[in-house]
């Protein structure tokens, strides 16, 4: 009795590491499995296009590099895009901004085939603001405060970071409804055909504004809805 004893307790580490190691493989195969793919593989610009000053640092993160007195928001062509249309998708991505920092996050741009460079993500498309608005009160947040859908919506509640932190940002367009979760907060679910928006299509390219201000992105994938 006392041998048998013995060995149980001898076989419990062996049996811990192999309920550990089950239980990392079935969390590994979930994510796998949860439907997303990279638009940004963090090594280059596979993926996109621009002819703007985005490049990819040294620790992997995309980032825009503003040039010295070119300012300004409407060098369309600077913008990132992406080089394929999507309708129906979550979009996931991660977002950093210094002080007073502004970009966006345009989608459902319609495009005229291959001359992407005749774009217009702001009358063609429609933008999700990103904006450092951390500490503004929830009652005075509008539609161009971070979160808020341009010309459409604002976000029900303030949930930017501070400068300088990072933040997640999931839109779902799915058919005409348009969401947007925030620092896992839900601040937008609107229609698309009940605003101004409702002239946009329900499928175009996704592109990051440059906003003549530095900023920085991370882990954008995508999943796409039937």
């Amino acid at each position: 009795m006392l041998n048998r004893f013995l060995i149980a307790l001898l076989l419990l580490p062996v049996l811990a590491v192999s309920i550990a190691v089950a239980d990392h493989h079935a969390k590994s195969e979930e994510k796998a499995d949860d439907g997303f793919v990279p638009l940004f593989n963090g090594k280059d610009l596979t993926g996109w296009k621009t002819e703007g000053n985005w490049v990819v640092g040294e620790d992997g993160l995309l980032e825009i590099q503003p040039v010295k007195g070119k300012g300004g928001w409407k060098r369309y062509k600077d913008y990132l895009y992406t080089d394929k249309q999507y309708e129906n998708y979550v979009l996931s991505l991660e977002y950093k901004l210094p002080r007073n920092g502004n970009s966006g996050l345009h989608f459902r741009i319609a495009g005229p085939g291959d001359d992407w460079g005749k774009i217009d993500p702001v009358s063609k498309g429609i933008e999700c603001q990103i904006l450092d608005s951390h500490g503004k009160p929830d009652d005075k947040m509008s539609h161009h405060d971070c979160g808020g859908i341009i010309r459409t919506s604002p976000p029900s509640k303030n949930m930017a970071k501070p400068a300088g932190e990072w933040n997640k940002m999931v839109l779902t367009c799915n058919g005409q409804n348009i969401t947007v979760v925030l620092n896992g907060e839900e601040i937008i679910n609107i229609q698309q055909d009940e605003g101004e928006m409702k002239d946009r299509p329900l499928k175009g390219y996704i592109a990051l504004q440059d906003h003549g201000m530095q900023s920085w992105f991370r882990d954008i994938k995508i999943k796409e809805l039937d």
